[in-house]
Formats: C-alpha cells, structure tokens, sequence
C-alpha cells in the first residue's frame, strides 16, 4: 500500500500535515509492513470506515499475516493462556466473524458458571481466596476485544463484577474467609482501600463494552487511579510488549503490578474524560516530553514495538482531542496523592 493520504480527515478534525510530529507519525506508520498496524492506523487515527477498500483490503491481509496465523495455530496451555491469545487476536484486527476466533471465544463462554463469572481454580491463585474480581475481568476484557462484549452471557459477567466494587468505587483484592484480602503497597489505590490492580483489570473489562465505558463505574475507576501520582517510564508500553508476546503475562492478582503510562492513558480516553482534567494534562505533558523528533514513542524495551505504542498513544489523544472538541468531556474529583511503592519491577507473585 502506497501511504498517499496523510491529510485524511476524520470526526475529530484533520490530522496534521507531515512537516508536523503527529503526521510524521502517521505517516511512518502507514508505511509500517504489518497490515493490523496500517489497518488500526486507517481507522483509529485517520476516522477511515471498515467497508472502505483499502481498509478491507489490509484487514483481509492481516487475517493472513504470519504473526497473525501464528496465534490462529496457537492451541492455548490452559484458561489464562486462552484468554489472552483472544487478546492477542482482538488487538490484530481480528473478532468472533473469524471462526477460529468465535471457536475459542465460545471455549471461554464454556466455562462460565451460572452466576456469571468463572471459576477461581481456573487461574493460578492463592487456595485461600473464595472470589478475586479478576476471575471475570481478565475474561471479560478478553471476550471485549473480539467483539463480545454485549453478548447476555458477558453481561451476567459483568453484572457479577460490579456487585463487587467497594463503596468507594474501587475494586478490592478479594475475599479469605469472607474477609478481604490484603493490598500489599505495589497495588495499593492511594486514599482507597481497594486494589489497584482489581481495580484496573475492571477498568480494561469496561472500558471495552460500547455502553458501560462511559458509565459511572468505568469513570469511577478511572478517577481512583488518577490519584496515583507516579511517572513509572520504564513501565510504558507493557501492555503493548504482552500483546504481542514479548512479555509473559505473570501472576492473577499481580497481573498488573506495573503501573503503565499508556495503558491507562488507553482506558482513562475510552470514558470519554476531558484532557482538561489536570491530572489528565499533566499526564498527557509528561507522555509528549518522551517522543522522539519524528513524533513516535520509543519502547523502552522493545524497540521492534515503538510502532505499535505509537499508534496506542496518538489514538488516546485522538480520543482527547474528540471528547474536548464535543465538548462531551468529563473532569474527575479525585485528588492527586503523592505515592511511593516498593520496586514493582519484582512484584509478579
């Protein structure tokens, strides 16, 4: 695909010229050889529909990819494994309309129980918890990203998930004889007793279904981790780095001990907060001062990703840009709190 319309327009207004960083941005990555990358690019940055051709076209050569067909073979070792290889694939461009993609969506489905959720023994965890909110988020953000989020069994999931926030909003870490559990002070929610990592593995479920991103909880939750004044840039991108299997996916409560900058940049766009919520701003200042001069983000680790963290960043200031040019923002309440947690970097129990 020859890159020839850097100045496509989109709902949130044109995208800048190339002389500029963000259209050299978008023009380096529409001239990137993967066709998930060039394909998000067309529609999460340039507003481009599904059905036009040159859209079709690299969603139907994504499809084929070798990275792609790779996880299409991938027969996953157990429940967790089989959670994020739909992950993997919602994040290729791929949902339920692929067969092999329903087909595994549908062996999540399978091991609902009644109530809504999964079963705890699925998962690597702790025998003394009777129930962690992770046992639907993590499925759930999963089942989200290929596109089944408003499917009635997901909605009994997440109608299990949120009868089981704290008053305060947050999520807690879980129940041990029906008491909750600790929260060790890696995942600790500054002036809240809940878990940040509940809390957040909540927030990536939510912040995925057409409605509920936008509701109450979902900004709740995002309000709670705003507090959390930290600039954790040696996390940034580990998010991206899993999504495509450079990075184990370690631990169930310490799923996300590392505090990443673009994930929750990501989560925060998708409920619709205005960029002049300060601590918003702020973020979003601290985030530009780490791109590079031809407007793409470097991974920290990975440098083979900078792409595709690229591609996550500018379209969570898209989604800025749009909920400020709507007008339709909101602003949080919460204070920003001063926070000091133990080296997370070792925190994967």
């Amino acid at each position: 695909m020859t890159p020839d319309h850097p100045n496509r327009t989109s709902d949130a207004g044109p995208v800048p010229d190339p002389a500029g960083a963000v259209g050299d941005a978008v023009w380096l990555l529409l001239c990137d050889r993967s066709p998930a990358l060039r394909a998000r690019v067309l529609g999460e940055l340039l507003g481009v529909p599904d059905d036009d051709p040159e859209r079709a076209d690299l969603l139907a050569r994504s499809a084929v990819d070798p990275e792609t067909r790779e996880l299409l073979a991938t027969e996953p070792a157990d429940f967790p494994h089989l959670c994020l290889l739909l992950c993997r694939l919602g994040h290729l461009g791929l949902d339920r309309a692929h067969p092999r993609v329903a087909e595994l969506a549908e062996r999540v489905f399978a091991a609902q129980r009644p109530d809504g959720t999964f079963p705890l023994d699925l998962f690597r965890t702790d025998d003394r918890y009777t129930m962690i909110p992770l046992q639907a988020s993590v499925p759930l953000r999963a089942l989200a990203l290929v596109g089944a989020a408003t499917d009635p069994r997901a909605e009994r999931a997440y109608a299990w998930l949120l009868d089981r926030r704290n008053p305060d909003g947050s999520w807690p870490t879980g129940l041990v004889a029906g008491q909750p559990g600790g929260v060790p002070g890696y995942r600790k929610l500054p002036g809240s007793p809940g878990c940040r990592a509940n809390t957040q593995a909540a927030l990536a479920a939510l912040a995925l279904h057409p409605g509920r991103a936008v509701s109450e909880p979902a900004r709740r939750a995002v309000d709670l981790l705003l507090r959390r004044e930290t600039r954790d840039e040696w996390a940034l991108g580990t998010e991206t780095a899993r999504l495509h299997g450079r990075e184990r996916a370690a631990g169930f409560i310490s799923l996300y001990a590392r505090f990443d900058l673009a994930f929750v940049l990501d989560l925060a766009s998708r409920t619709g907060i205005s960029p002049r919520d300060p601590r918003i701003a702020d973020l979003v200042d601290f985030l530009t001062g780490l791109r590079g001069p031809a407007g793409l983000w470097e991974h920290p680790v990975h440098p083979e990703l900078g792409r595709w963290l690229t591609l996550g960043l500018l379209t969570s200031l898209r989604r800025l840009r749009t909920a400020d040019a709507d007008g339709t923002g909101w602003t949080g309440e919460g204070p920003r709190l001063a926070f000091r947690p133990h080296d997370v970097r070792l925190a994967h129990h």
